[in-house]
C-alpha cells in the first residue's frame, strides 16, 4: 500500500506547480523563499507548507509580480495578496491550486470553502468545465508521475462526486415536468469506475427535465437487456476510460449492438479516452462517438 505523502521532492514541486525544478532552486538560493528539510540520510525534501507557498508564489508570478518583489513579502502577505487577486480576476486558477492543497492535506473544509467561493459567481456547469475538468486533467498527470497516491485521488474525486450528486438532486427536485418521450440510461462497462463525466451528464439531463436512469459503474451488457422490456426509446450513454481493453473495444461494440440495439429504436452515445480507438468503419448507425462529456451534453 502506498504511504500518504507528507514530504515532497523538488520534482514533486515541479509537477504540482508547473515551475521547473531549476527555477525553484534559483528562487531558493537567491531569494531564500524555501527552506528544504533533510532526512536522516541527508536527502532534501519539502513539506506541505513549502508546496502551498510555491503555489501562491507561482500564482503571483503569473499575475505580473516579479520574484524579487515577492521575496520581500512576509509569509502572511503572500496568501493575502493571492486572495485579493483571485477575488478580482482569476478565481479559477486560484481554486485549482486550493483544490491541490486540499487534496494533499486531506482538507475537506478547504475544498468546501473554495467551492462556495466559485459558485457565488458562476453556474455549476461553469464550475465543472472551467475548474473541475482542468483540475482532473492535472490529477491525471500527477498520478502518472507518482506525485500523488491513490488515497489522494480517491479523496478529492469523492468530494467532486458529492457536489455533482447534490446539484443533481436539486435539479430533479426543482423540475416540475419530466420529458418521458425518451429515456436516457447512463452506465459504465464492466470494470470501468471513472464516472465523474457520466455523473455530470446525468446532472445536465436532470437540469433539462429529461427522464434519466443512472446505473453507474461496472454494468454488464446483459444487465441492460431488462430495460428493453420497460422502455421502447432509450438512449444509452457511456464513457470508456480504461475499459473495455483496447483490443476488446470493437467486440464490445458489436455485442452491445446485437443485444441492445438491434431491432429497436434505441441508440448509444459513447465518449472517453478509449472511444477514439473504436473502428468507425464498422460502426452501427445507432452508435455515435463523442470526443468529450461536453460534446455529448451539447447534443442533448
Amino acid at each position: 500500500m502506498n504511504n500518504i505523502k507528507s514530504r515532497f521532492s523538488i520534482r514533486d514541486l515541479e509537477n504540482l506547480s508547473g515551475i521547473k525544478a531549476h527555477t525553484i532552486r534559483i528562487w531558493e538560493k537567491r531569494y531564500a523563499l524555501f527552506k528544504p528539510q533533510r532526512t536522516e540520510t541527508n536527502i532534501r525534501y519539502y513539506n506541505l507548507e513549502s508546496l502551498q507557498k510555491l503555489l501562491n508564489i507561482s500564482y503571483l508570478n503569473s499575475n505580473g509580480y516579479k520574484i524579487s518583489k515577492i521575496s520581500k513579502l512576509n509569509n502572511d502577505d503572500i496568501p493575502r495578496l493571492v486572495r485579493e487577486i483571485s477575488a478580482s480576476k482569476d478565481l479559477n486558477n486560484h481554486a485549482i491550486n486550493a483544490f491541490k492543497v486540499s487534496m494533499l492535506d486531506f482538507d475537506q473544509s478547504l475544498f468546501y470553502s473554495t467551492f462556495e467561493d466559485l459558485i457565488k459567481t458562476a453556474s455549476f456547469g461553469e464550475v465543472f468545465y472551467d475548474v473541475f475538468v482542468p483540475f482532473l486533467d492535472e490529477i491525471g498527470l500527477l498520478w502518472q508521475t507518482n506525485t500523488i497516491t491513490p488515497a489522494h485521488e480517491h479523496f478529492i474525486v469523492e468530494l467532486l462526486k458529492q457536489k455533482i450528486l447534490i446539484y443533481t438532486e436539486k435539479a430533479v427536485t426543482n423540475s416540475s415536468v419530466v420529458n418521458k418521450e425518451k429515456t436516457y440510461v447512463l452506465f459504465l462497462p464492466d470494470n470501468e469506475i471513472h464516472e465523474l463525466g457520466l455523473l455530470f451528464t446525468n446532472y445536465e439531463l436532470a437540469n433539462k427535465g429529461f427522464h434519466s436512469i443512472y446505473l453507474g459503474q461496472s454494468i454488464p451488457i446483459d444487465s441492460l437487456k431488462f430495460l428493453l422490456t420497460k422502455y421502447d426509446n432509450i438512449t444509452f450513454i457511456s464513457s470508456f476510460t480504461v475499459r473495455p481493453e483496447r483490443d476488446d473495444l470493437n467486440n464490445y461494440i458489436v455485442e452491445f449492438s446485437e443485444k441492445v440495439l438491434k431491432g429497436t429504436n434505441n441508440s448509444f452515445m459513447v465518449s472517453g479516452r478509449l472511444a477514439s480507438f473504436i473502428n468507425l468503419s464498422q460502426l452501427d448507425e445507432k452508435i455515435t462517438i463523442y470526443r468529450s462529456t461536453k460534446e455529448i451534453v451539447e447534443t442533448l
